[in-house]
């Protein structure tokens, strides 16, 4: 949140005064941005406007990136957990050492739940949390056992904090100050997959955010 504006919430709605306009989170924002139904958006919007609220998603430009790239990772949020096949990159998570999951402790503590590091700590949260590492650094920023439990992200509150971290933690605020909406997807995606969905998603939610 730039210096000098205001979060304000009224009937459920964040609202943000921004250098004297107020912009609102609201569900049809939330439908246009994130591809979803409208009973979606009524479902998710408390829990991702207590997110946007936290993590400084909090002007027009920040909001519309933030729920365009989690309407994409969730299939319009749909999928709060990875759907698995396993595909030829899912047969693969196991030996991603940049994940972690090649560690001693990943590869025994997914063998205590009948599972392996690439399948138990498969992508989870609006934002698909994915590998150990990222599943032990995002629990202990939101106070979660998600080693053990990684289907704790599941739980809409969780996965839509686990979103708004990622994104906090890895400066994509600035990034969408900026409008570079690329880099954001990079450093989301570690690619550009899915890149013409974002984009549409990110149109729409800056066409319904009023300017």
């Amino acid at each position: 949140m730039e210096r000098g504006d205001r979060v304000h919430r009224r009937g459920g709605v964040l609202r943000l005064e921004e250098r004297g306009r107020l912009m609102n989170l609201t569900a049809s924002i939330l439908q246009a941005g994130t591809g979803c139904t409208a009973a979606a958006a009524v479902k998710w919007l408390p829990c991702i406007q207590a997110a946007c609220d936290k993590y400084q998603i909090a002007t027009r430009l920040r909001v519309a990136a933030f729920i365009a790239q989690i309407g994409h990772e969730s299939g319009h949020l749909v999928y709060v957990r990875e759907i698995w096949g396993p595909t030829a990159q899912q047969r693969g998570y196991d030996g991603r050492a940049d994940l972690g999951n090649t560690k001693p402790q990943a590869i025994s503590i997914a063998k205590a739940h009948g599972s392996t590091p690439g399948r138990w700590w498969a992508g989870h949260g609006l934002i698909q949390v994915t590998g150990f590492d990222n599943h032990r650094l995002m629990g202990v920023a939101l106070g979660l056992d998600l080693l053990n439990h990684p289907e704790q992200l599941e739980v809409p509150a969780n996965a839509a904090m686990s979103a708004g971290e990622y994104w906090f933690s890895r400066g994509l605020n600035a990034l969408a100050d900026a409008s570079d909406f690329l880099t954001i997807t990079r450093r989301i995606n570690g690619g550009t997959n899915g890149l013409a969905d974002r984009q549409a998603l990110y149109a729409a939610a800056l066409k319904a955010i009023p300017a």
